[in-house]
């Protein structure tokens, strides 16, 4: 994929990141397909539950993301391979993670359709 298809699939990620930034919810499902698929170091997780965490509110107080890339998976899909450094709300130390995010591109839109988090540090190389 161009250089262009990095920054604009790094730019849809940033959007998500900044819902959970803000607590919106509503922001948050609309860059999720309905089927979306999250596996997450305490679970499984659908839209609904990614979503429904913001539900009082913030979750993320700041982030970084850094060492982009993208993998092409097909015509119309995308991996986007990154590493996140971030603080939860009333945390006093930031954490990071790698995360692999696919993504969808429909109708000119891109959508995320699953995502998986590893902690950094969590014993993969």
């Amino acid at each position: 994929m161009a250089e262009v298809e990095l920054a604009e699939l790094l730019c849809m990620e940033e959007k998500v990141w900044q819902a959970l930034v803000e607590g919106d919810a509503g922001a948050d499902a609309a860059l999720l397909a309905p089927g979306f698929v999250g596996v997450y170091p305490d679970g499984i997780a659908g839209r609904d539950a990614h979503a429904g965490q913001l539900s009082d509110g913030p979750t993320v107080e700041r982030y970084a993301l850094g060492m982009a890339r993208v993998l092409p998976v097909g015509g119309d899909h995308a991996m986007l391979i990154y590493r996140a450094r971030y603080r939860r709300v009333g945390a006093v130390a930031d954490e990071m993670m790698y995360v692999s995010s696919l993504w969808q591109r429909h109708g000119g839109t891109w959508r995320n359709i699953f995502s998986q988090d590893t902690p950094e540090g969590s014993g993969v190389p």
